[in-house]
C-alpha cells in the first residue's frame, strides 16, 4: 500500500528530534539541579577516612568505572619497547639547546616520533614538560631542523591533501613557548598524536589499537581503548623512554595537555602515576569539566561529534548523564597527591570554564586525606587571579588556546611545587 509523501515526511521530522542534539545551553540559570558522586563513599557504603583507604580501596573503585565507562581499557605495557636517538643537534635554536628526535618502536610495525629540547645552560637531568601536539613535531617551534611528519593531518594552517607542507613550521610554536621553558631550566617534549591514532573516526585500523588485538577481533570491546585513551597510552610509553634517558630527571614529569589532548593527559596522569605532574588546558568536556553540568558541550554532543574518542560503553549515558556512575571531580582526584593544574578561558563557553573549576573544587576531598590543600576555596576566582595550591587553577581573559600567560603560570605552579627538587 502506498503511503503519503506527508506521512514519510513526518516520520523523517519525528527520528530527527530523537537523534539531533540540543541546543548548547549557556544560561547557569538553566544548568539545573544535579548530584555528583561522593569520591569518598565505598562501594559498600563505607565512608573513606584515611589516604590508605582511598589508595587501597576507592581509587581502584573508582578508576575501573572510567576505565570501563568512559576511556576504556588499554593494553598493558609492551613486552618489548625499542628507542633509536636519530638526531641530536648540540646548538639548537640559536645555541640555546641540544634538540634530540628519538623513535620509539611500540611495535614491530607501529612507531611514534618524539622531539626533545634540552636546556643548554643548567645541570642534567632536567624536569620535563610532556604534552601531545595537534600538527606535527615540526610546528612546536621555528626551527627547521626538526623532521617533517610524513603522517595523516586534519586540515590546518601549512596542511594540504591531510600531509603538512613547509609552511606548517612553527605554526604551533605560540602554544609551545619552547624557548620560555627553556630558559626557565626545564625540558620540552612532544609528540604528534596522530603518530598513535589519526584523529579521525575511521582510522581506527591506523591506529596503535589493532596491533593488541585478540585472535579474531575486528573492533575494540565496549569497554575497550579508543583514541583518547590511546593518546594518553602513547604518553606513558615515552615515560618508559625517559626512565633510560640520562638527559631528563624520570621522577620530574609534567604531563600536559590543550583541549582534546588535555582531556588525554588528564587520564594519562590518573592511569600513569609516575607522572609527577599533570595540567590540564581548556579540556572541557570528557576533561576537567563536570559531565553532570548542562553547559556547553555535553555527553552526548561530545560523542556524537567524535565517536572515536571514548570507549564505546559512554555512549549509554548521551540521554542520561545522571546514571553515569562518575564524574569528572573523581578522575581529578585520581591524581591526588601530586600537583595538578586546570587551566580556563574567558571566552571559551563550550568548555564550561565553571564547570572545570567545580571538578577540580570537587576533588579537593581527597586531597585532603594526603594531608594537601587541594583548591583552598569553592569560589571561583576573577581573571588572572591564578591559584597555586596542590591544584591550582586559574582563568583567563580570551579563546581556547594556549598562551604565553598560561604557560607563566604553568611554570610557575612547576617552580613552587619542584623547588626542592
Amino acid at each position: 500500500m502506498k503511503r503519503p509523501l506527508w506521512l514519510f515526511f513526518f516520520l523523517f521530522l519525528t527520528l530527527s528530534a530523537q537523534t539531533l542534539t540540543t541546543e548548547a545551553n549557556y544560561d547557569e540559570s538553566k544548568v539545573g539541579a544535579y548530584t555528583l558522586p561522593d569520591p569518598l563513599l565505598l562501594a559498600n557504603g563505607k565512608t573513606v577516612r584515611d589516604a590508605s583507604t582511598w589508595k587501597s580501596q576507592r581509587r581502584p573503585e573508582i578508576f575501573r568505572l572510567f576505565e570501563s565507562e568512559v576511556y576504556g581499557k588499554s593494553a598493558p605495557k609492551p613486552s618489548k619497547l625499542e628507542f633509536e636517538v636519530t638526531s641530536r643537534e648540540a646548538k639548537a635554536l640559536g645555541g640555546d639547546a641540544t634538540r634530540k628526535e628519538v623513535t620509539i618502536w611500540l611495535t614491530p610495525k607501529q612507531k611514534m616520533h618524539l622531539l626533545v629540547y634540552l636546556p643548554n645552560d643548567t645541570k642534567r637531568p632536567y624536569p620535563v614538560f610532556l604534552g601531545l601536539n595537534f600538527r606535527g613535531n615540526h610546528a612546536v617551534a621555528n626551527d627547521p631542523g626538526i623532521t617533517m611528519s610524513t603522517a595523516w593531518m586534519r586540515e590546518a594552517p601549512g596542511v594540504e591533501n591531510h600531509r603538512a607542507t613547509e609552511a606548517s613550521r612553527g605554526t604551533e610554536a605560540g602554544r609551545f613557548q619552547v624557548k620560555t621553558i627553556l630558559r626557565r631550566g626545564y625540558a620540552v617534549a612532544t609528540v604528534y598524536y596522530g603518530d598513535i591514532f589519526p584523529d579521525r573516526k575511521d582510522a581506527l585500523a591506523d591506529s596503535i589499537i589493532p596491533h593488541f588485538y585478540r585472535p579474531g577481533q575486528t573492533t575494540p570491546d565496549p569497554g575497550q581503548w579508543n583514541a583518547l585513551a590511546a593518546w594518553a597510552w602513547g604518553l606513558s610509553r615515552v615515560m618508559d623512554y625517559f626512565e633510560k634517558d640520562r638527559d631528563i630527571d624520570a621522577k620530574h614529569v609534567a604531563v600536559w595537555g590543550h583541549s582534546r589532548l588535555g582531556k588525554a593527559a588528564l587520564w594519562a596522569g590518573a592511569t600513569d602515576q609516575r607522572f609527577a605532574m599533570v595540567i590540564s588546558n581548556d579540556s572541557g568536556e570528557g576533561g576537567a569539566a563536570l559531565a553532570r553540568r548542562n553547559f556547553g558541550e555535553t555527553v552526548e554532543r561530545i560523542n556524537t561529534s567524535f565517536p572515536h574518542w571514548f570507549c564505546g560503553n559512554y555512549k549509554k549515558y548521551n540521554k542520561d548523564v545522571a546514571a553515569l556512575p562518575v564524574d569528572q571531580h573523581e578522575l581529578l582526584a585520581l591524581i591526588a597527591p601530586r600537583p595538578l593544574y586546570v587551566a580556563s578561558a574567558e571566552d571559551d563557553q563550550w568548555a564550561d570554564p565553571r564547570g572545570e573549576f567545580l571538578s577540580a573544587v570537587g576533588a579537593g576531598p581527597v586531597y585532603s586525606l594526603f594531608h594537601a590543600t587541594g583548591l583552598g576555596t569553592d569560589q571561583m576566582p576573577g581573571l588572572h587571579q591564578p591559584i597555586m595550591n596542590t591544584i591550582g587553577y586559574h582563568i583567563r581573559a580570551g579563546k581556547h588556546d594556549v598562551t604565553e600567560y598560561d604557560w607563566e603560570q604553568f611554570l610557575t605552579f612547576a617552580d613552587k611545587h619542584w623547588k626542592a627538587r
